[in-house]
């Protein structure tokens, strides 16, 4: 497609639909007045065509497909020097980023969810994300406690920031069409600052009950050594995926206090 050959080792799946890539960039809203965007994976340039016609945003735009940077430099010579080859999961984003910014692409689907986990270590300064994923990692990510699919990523990202799961994406309109039906994700960073617990804690308890989802937290969190006091918590009686954000924050204290 125009010059740039999808390579599956990289999970790409070209959008050719102008229509949806224009939907996506309008998706952006801005939320808390970032005034930096980075765009990662931008391909054959779909959504980038929109993404420079929004003089509100300073531009950069990250791949790591050779073929891609060179076709997008080509395109769009302008912005030449704010197309870079870079590895979004192995950089330091503080060489590029000292301030808030967002962050949109059609991420390529074999890391998706790496990508989020990425994105909670700079939770801080990142108020806004807009990403196409598989549409079962979109709804995993959106579900509500009590739902089968409610998991880490779930609770760890409705931490943070207020999830919409905004629409779904037929496989036939990319190039070449993925087998799976893809959806767009809106995250905004809620106004939780820092959680009411200890927050590496919280991660671990969260990763743990959910590493044993079909045991009771009781069992699930057994590495943790739980006192007497603790086990007899009525959350304990629970799984994993039956706990809100603030049950697993409440279960971090105790764990964290060693009380009850």
């Amino acid at each position: 497609m125009k010059g740039v050959r999808a390579k599956k080792h990289l999970g790409q799946h070209f959008l050719k639909d102008q229509n949806i890539a224009q939907k996506i960039v309008e998706s952006l809203n801005g939320h808390n007045n970032y005034k930096k965007l980075l765009e990662i994976g931008p391909g054959t340039g779909v959504l980038t065509n929109f993404l420079i016609e929004k003089a509100e945003y300073e531009l950069l735009f990250m791949d790591v497909d050779q073929e891609s940077i060179d076709y997008l430099q080509n395109q769009y010579p302008d912005y030449k020097d704010k197309i870079i080859k870079e590895d979004f999961l192995r950089i330091d984003l503080g060489h590029y980023y000292k301030e808030p910014f967002g962050i949109i692409g059609n991420f390529p689907y074999n890391i998706s969810s790496q990508i989020f986990f990425k994105v909670l270590e700079y939770r801080n300064q990142i108020p806004e994300v807009v990403g196409m994923i598989q549409k079962e990692v979109a709804e995993r990510i959106a579900a509500k406690e009590g739902n089968k699919t409610y998991g880490i990523l779930s609770v760890l990202l409705q931490a943070y920031y207020d999830v919409e799961y905004l629409f779904s994406v037929p496989p036939n309109v990319f190039n070449p069409p993925p087998k799976v039906t893809s959806a767009v994700l809106h995250l905004k960073r809620n106004k939780t600052q820092t959680l009411d617990c200890d927050e590496k804690l919280f991660f671990r308890v969260v990763k743990q009950g959910f590493n044993n989802r079909r045991k009771t937290l009781r069992n699930a969190l057994k590495s943790f050594d739980l006192s007497t006091e603790i086990k007899s918590l009525d959350l304990l009686d629970k799984r994993a995926e039956q706990l809100t954000v603030n049950d697993f924050v409440e279960l971090t204290n105790h764990i964290a206090n060693g009380e009850s």
